[in-house]
């Protein structure tokens, strides 16, 4: 084979030559290095800095290209070759991924345009998502107009079209990512919008007047990033269809365009809807949709919960696993058809050999595989990542998979570097590196297949099922070589799953602060019955409609496997959050594990992966208490930590029937605090507050309940509840927990539920935090003029009453609580306005500074600093997060 002097392919074992393989991996380290630290930056530079930052590295880059010694120079030759390459590569990641930021940051909506009626006209962009209570879809602008004058509106934008479900919450959220928990939830809606969305279909023009705001999400400790979401998918506006009775009803417009335009998605659309026409169950059709045309918000969360328990849920979705199977699967047709097209036409092989048809044929297949599923993000990446294999593959070339491991990432991260802050990025890299480092799947073309040439299988097994080496070069399945025997690839898969699953548990317990114990066992059902029995039945249907009643059938039957391991108690294990060092020895320990080395040597990594296993969050110390004030939306949710004790007062909105602030937000955080809560205090029955109570109860079972809901309340059922009565007390390792309100003869009474508020005083003899739920005026005056009560309620923190409502905060209150921080707890823009202008005005006269969740996000209090409040969503601010206004004390 000919080649180029000094190419890094071909002479990497050569000293002589070694000089390119060293610039080539300075190069892609550091390209990927620069790409992560743009990534960290609070806010963005000017558009000339980034331009000036990548022009100069790459000129200096052609510099050390043309002036590096063609032959290998010393150590400290080595060493600056490296780190020059390095660093200027850092540079042009650097650059180039800002320069994207700035140009896209430059397409956001203009703030005088949030909360504003204004009439579009555009084109559904892609296949609706349908949901119990309307539709969501991104709508491509092609024009709008605010009250007859023409504004700018981002390129894209994602609305909802609402039913009317009855609920008020205050801010959208995504269509899940694989992994995500819930259902989208829909932005603020007023009990007038009451039109029942029209059918909607892709490609389709419509024109429709709309209020929309920008990107705002939940800002919370180990929580979900909703702006980043909406950033990676190229949405700058949020907001729903205004349906209401003095609103222009949304016309669809004539255009000839609709007939052929997005042809994909429409198709897409049209398969889901097939798909539910067929299958009565909606659960086993919302999984059959998931795997033909990559509808996630099909499967219920219930089912998800299961997956998730079970460690299945990457098999339920199109994720990377899918692509690279149905690769493998089409490169082996691809390359069948090719050998006995021979017959018919021996040039074809002649000019093209079967294994390179199957490769590309296969990455064909895999790509249009991917578009038909929605070109989601990890069906992108998992397409770049084939490629650029494929491509060194087929140029001849024998790399060392740690350069084609970080070729693969580099070109990953080049196309989207937003990729690197997701969990399925890191989970689908390491695990192939994994893979390569163990043997599992050699070296790329450096070494043979690790569990024939290991002696695992013996050569009488081998010559029985006529295994030869030829065929079992590294990923030899999905490019194109032959069919392994059955056999071997049988031991081989279960000896993957099982190195993927040890080592990629450090990982998952970090990202995710969970693991299922039985996912051993689960996946070794599931994934050949979904690669080879759901997947392809689903598939087939979309040709014959009548194999998704198999395809139902066997769904159901898996399902129903997975119900029963996941009922088990210890089915799965949560720990606290480790810090980053904590995740880097726990996947080295996971590594050492699995490789390839004397059993001494591997059991190193057991103690490596105790840190992650161990790991508790710093707690107060004794006489010591911390408040954090989760970030809910509109509504309100606590938790309260002493020294060994934990409560959560109230749990937030509840979204739709099936989503609500318990299981998105509430449940996720404790398990990342790892916490066990002695007590959970609702302090009245609005939804707002008890929204999350079910998913809170469940994941604490051993979690007293005390609220002041009544008798006959579905909760009950749920979990009996004690009253809370004023005067009840009690200490938690030198705290002292005290309910003010209500009153014994309160109960029975005709008052409003806010009425009825748990008034809790949380204090130490030094600080002081008063929790005032939903108070209101009257009750608020009664607790000033107790005497009694009214010596008890100065504190320095106070839970701003009723979220700011004009009817709450009076001044008498004010001046007897007398506190340094208020927070108010609402929603980005909500409907009430919340907190009001003449309640912060009356906090300002008192130089109270008023904490607000949308700015803020989650804010931590403690009693040993009470001077200090913390904000989640300052602490963690990136570029492309919303902030809606400045912190009051600037923090």
């Amino acid at each position: 084979m000919s080649t180029k002097k000094g190419f890094v392919g071909d002479k990497f074992a050569s000293s002589k030559s070694s000089q390119p393989a060293r610039l080539l991996a300075g190069g892609l380290s550091g390209f990927v290095v620069g790409v992560a630290f743009q990534l960290q930056q609070a806010a963005l530079l000017e558009h000339l800095h980034y331009a000036l930052a990548a022009t100069a590295a790459l000129v200096g880059i052609g510099l050390l290209l043309r002036l590096a010694p063609r032959h290998s120079p010393g150590l400290p030759g080595v060493v600056l070759t490296f780190a020059l390459t390095f660093v200027l590569s850092a540079a042009v990641g650097f650059g180039i991924t800002g320069l994207r930021a700035v140009s896209f940051a430059a397409t956001t909506i203009d703030p005088a345009l949030e909360g504003q009626d204004i009439d579009v006209t555009g084109q559904v962009a892609a296949m609706p998502q349908s949901g119990e209570d309307g539709v969501r879809f991104r709508f491509a602008v092609a024009s709008a107009h605010l009250k007859g004058e023409a504004v700018r509106l981002p390129p894209q934008i994602y609305l909802g079209w609402y039913s009317g479900f009855g609920l008020r919450p205050t801010q959208p959220a995504p269509v899940p990512a694989p992994g995500a928990d819930g259902d989208p939830e829909p932005p603020e809606f007023s009990l007038e919008l009451q039109r029942q969305p029209q059918p909607l279909r892709a490609g389709d023009f419509w024109q429709m007047t709309v209020r929309l705001k920008a990107p705002h999400g939940n800002s919370n400790p180990h929580g979900f990033d909703y702006e980043l979401w909406l950033w990676e998918q190229g949405i700058q506006a949020t907001g729903y269809v205004r349906t209401g009775k003095s609103d222009t009803p949304p016309k669809k417009l004539p255009n000839l365009a609709q007939t052929w335009a997005k042809p994909v998605e429409r198709a897409r659309q049209y398969v889901r809807e097939a798909i539910f026409a067929r299958v009565e169950n909606r659960q086993l059709a919302g999984v059959i949709a998931a795997l033909v045309v990559g509808d996630q918000n099909a499967i219920e969360r219930t089912d998800w919960d299961v997956f998730r328990a079970t460690g299945v849920a990457h098999l339920m979705s199109i994720s990377g696993l899918h692509i690279t199977m149905f690769a493998w699967a089409a490169s082996l047709l691809t390359g069948w058809i090719w050998r006995r097209s021979a017959s018919v036409s021996p040039a074809l092989c002649h000019a093209l050999p079967a294994s390179s048809a199957g490769a590309w044929g296969g990455l064909l297949l895999a790509t249009l595989y991917a578009l038909f599923s929605g070109w989601g993000v990890p069906a992108q990446r998992t397409i770049w990542m084939l490629a650029t294999v494929v491509i060194i593959r087929q140029s001849g070339r024998q790399w060392p998979w740690p350069y084609v491991w970080l070729l693969a990432m580099a070109v990953v991260v080049a196309v989207d570097p937003w990729a690197l802050l997701q969990a399925g990025f890191w989970l689908s890299f390491v695990a192939v590196g994994v893979l390569f480092a163990s043997g599992s799947s050699g070296g790329n073309g450096v070494q043979k297949d690790d569990a024939i040439n290991s002696g695992a299988i013996s050569p009488r097994f081998k010559r029985a099922v006529g295994q030869n080496d030829a065929e079992n070069r590294p990923v030899s399945r999905f490019l194109g070589a032959s069919a392994s025997a059955l056999g071997v690839n049988l031991l081989k898969t279960l000896r993957e799953q099982w190195v993927i699953t040890l080592a990629l548990t450090p990982l998952s317990l970090l990202l995710f602060n969970q693991v299922s114990v039985i996912g051993l066992l689960a996946n070794a059902v599931a994934i050949p019955w979904v690669t080879l029995v759901v997947t392809p039945l689903a598939m087939l249907g979309a040709l014959w409609s009548p194999v998704w009643d198999a395809a139902a059938l066997s769904v159901s039957l898996l399902t129903m496997l997975l119900q029963r391991l996941a009922s088990f108690s210890w089915a799965s294990i949560s720990v606290a959050a480790a810090p980053l060092w904590c995740a880097a020895f726990g996947v080295l320990g996971g590594v050492l594990l699995v490789m390839r080395l004397p059993l001494h040597m591997r059991l190193l990594g057991i103690p490596f992966l105790l840190p992650v296993l161990l790991w508790q969050p710093e707690r107060p110390v004794a006489g010591q208490f911390e408040i954090l004030g989760a970030d809910i939306g509109q509504g309100n949710a606590l938790i309260i930590r002493t020294a060994s004790h934990s409560m959560v007062y109230d749990t937030g909105p509840k979204f739709s029937r099936e989503s609500d602030a318990g299981n998105r937000v509430l449940v996720p955080l404790l398990r990342a605090m790892g916490e066990k809560i002695d007590l959970l205090m609702l302090s009245h029955r609005d939804l707002d507050h008890i929204g999350g109570a079910r998913a809170v109860l469940a994941m604490q079972p051993q979690a007293r309940l005390v609220s002041s809901i009544e008798d006959g309340h579905e909760l009950q059922a749920v979990r009996k509840s004690g009253r809370c009565i004023a005067g009840q007390s009690w200490a938690w390792d030198g705290i002292d927990f005290e309910i003010l309100h209500p009153q014994a003869a309160d109960y029975g009474s005709a008052a409003k539920s806010n009425a009825m508020s748990c008034v809790l005083r949380i204090s130490n003899g030094v600080t002081t935090a008063l929790l005032a739920g939903d108070l209101e005026a009257a009750q608020e005056l009664r607790l000033v003029a107790n005497t009694e009560s009214a010596t008890k309620l100065k504190a320095d923190f106070l839970l701003m009453p009723h979220h700011g409502s004009k009817t709450s905060s009076t001044g008498p209150f004010l001046d007897a609580v007398q506190p340094h921080f208020a927070l108010a707890q609402a929603g980005y823009r909500n409907r009430f306005n919340h907190p009001v202008a003449s309640v912060l005005q009356r906090y300002a006269d008192r130089r109270i500074q008023v904490v607000k969740s949308p700015a803020c996000g989650a804010a931590t209090w403690r009693s040993a600093q009470a001077s200090v409040v913390v904000c989640h969503r300052l602490q963690e601010k990136r570029y492309w997060h919303h902030q809606s206004e400045p912190h009051p004390d600037g923090r």
